[in-house]
Order: C-alpha cells, then structure tokens, then sequence
C-alpha cells in the first residue's frame, strides 16, 4: 500500500506542506506543477520556490504572493475579520507585521465571507471537481473553528483579502498535490502546537491559537520547548481533512522524502518532512 506519512514534529502549515508535497514529486514535475498552479487563476496569486537549509538539512521554502506581497496575516484593524491563520507559521513575522500595521501607512483591504470563499473556488478556479470539493471542505474546517473561536455564526465570519488568498492558495496547492501523488494512505504523528504567545491585532493570545485549537480537537498534539506557534489553522485543517491516522511512523520501504521549510531558526530544523513510500 502506498502510505504517506506527515511528520508533524515542528507542527504543520500550508506553505510547509506544500513545499514537502512538491519535494515528493521528480525534480522537473515540480516547475511545471508551479507553471500549472500559477495558472489557476486565483487574484493576484504567484507561488514561488526556492532551496532552503535548516540546521543543515535541504529542502524547499515556499512564497505565496498576493499582488506582489507576502500574506500580512496580522493586519486585522476591521470589524469581523476573524481570520488568524499565521501561515508562514513563524511569530517574528506576525510582530513584524503588526509593528508594520502601526507604523506605517494605513492598509485597507476588502473582505471575503465565506460565500465569497465557495465563489472563488467553484466558479474562478480551473481544478477537478474532487479537488475542487477536498479544498472546500478544508476551508470550511477552519471557518467553523474560527466561528466557534469568535462565537459568531459561520456566515458571519469574513477573512482579511490577503490572508483569504494566501490560504485559498495554501490549501489548493496541498490538495492539487495530494491528488497528483496519490497515496493509498495519509498518516501523521502527533502534532507539535508549539508554546508561548502569538500577537494579533486581538490582543496577545496563547499557542495554539483558539481556533487551531478548535481543529485540532481529537487528534494528538502537545507543547515542546520551542516557544513559538508551530502549527496554524490551515495546517491543523489540512491534517484533519486528509489524515486518517496519528502516531508513530509504521514499518514501512521509504521511496522518497520531501522537506518542507518555515522562514525562522530554531535550534531543531525547522521544517515539516513527508515520507511516501510502501507498507503492508
């Protein structure tokens, strides 16, 4: 059987496990899957590559950019944005971000609900109906979180327009390619949240953020040494959805493994590692 095995040691997010995912696949497969992605059709979208080392492991770091710009995930200064996921999984962006927001010039961004969210993704982008339909059900994973985190209805949570498209982004790629390698089987271990504090324009809230807590509810996690938010919505959504088990790595013949790179240092390489290979 052919089983993929997500190692969550270092936690989970989008761009990481996109950037493992494209790992998986033959070194040429991977440009034209960025060429194909890029085509989409998603406002504004433009993913890019490049090598990254962590502690002196190679592997790939990801960029999602929305106009031009990296998600600013934190700049949250309007009424019912609810949307916290910190993608690039890394706190000293979101303080930067946030420092930024202060300041410099005022951003001002229009708002997507979810809605808007169901609009872009069956009616704007170019994708099978099964992926179309697993990045759905992503999504809609991490609009109940962050309703029950803001106690307001699912259709009243609406998500700032960059974080909205760096996430739909996020989300799509890690369906596009979960679809392409088709494994029989998606494990994960058990998922490192993290600790400390994340700043957001809410106020100083704790690892995991709630509504990663609301997703991970059921699934194995726990709070390591490194005191910062290791894991996000998004990832803690993308595992729900597609694995279906957590635990250890079981026997198995390895073919392959995919590193997939955040932006901050840490002691431990920081990087999401996917195993795909052969077990009974």
């Amino acid at each position: 059987m052919k089983l993929m095995y997500i190692d969550c040691s270092m936690g989970a997010a989008g761009d990481m496990l996109t950037a493992a995912l494209l790992e998986l696949l033959e070194t040429d497969a991977r440009a034209s899957f960025v060429e194909e992605f890029n085509g989409l059709g998603l406002p504004g979208v433009v993913m890019e590559t490049e090598p990254s080392v962590k502690c002196g492991v190679q592997g790939t770091h990801v960029h999602i950019k929305v106009h031009g710009a990296e998600e600013d995930e934190h700049l949250h200064d309007h009424h019912h944005d609810h949307h916290h996921d910190h993608h690039h999984d890394h706190p000293h962006r979101a303080h930067e971000h946030h420092e930024h927001a202060h300041d410099g010039e005022p951003h001002t961004h229009s708002h997507n609900g979810v809605a808007e969210i169901r609009h872009i993704v069956k009616d704007h982008l170019d994708l099978p109906e099964n992926i179309r339909e697993d990045v759905l059900a992503v999504y809609d994973i991490i609009a109940d979180a962050e309703s029950r985190a803001h106690g307001v209805p699912v259709t009243e949570v609406h998500f700032h327009e960059v974080g909205t498209m760096d996430a739909i982004a996020d989300v799509t790629a890690v369906c596009m390619l979960i679809d392409r390698i088709k494994p029989q089987k998606i494990a994960a271990s058990h998922v490192n949240v993290g600790g400390g504090t994340v700043k957001c324009a809410h106020g100083i809230l704790p690892v995991p953020a709630p509504a990663t807590a609301n997703i991970l509810e059921g699934i194995p996690s726990y709070s390591g040494d490194i005191r910062s938010e290791l894991c996000t919505p998004t990832g803690a959504a993308l595992l729900r959805h597609f694995a279906e088990e957590f635990g250890d790595m079981p026997q198995m013949h390895v073919e392959r493994c995919g590193f997939g790179m955040g932006t901050k240092d840490f002691e431990r390489a920081n990087c999401v590692k996917i195993v795909l290979g052969e077990t009974d």
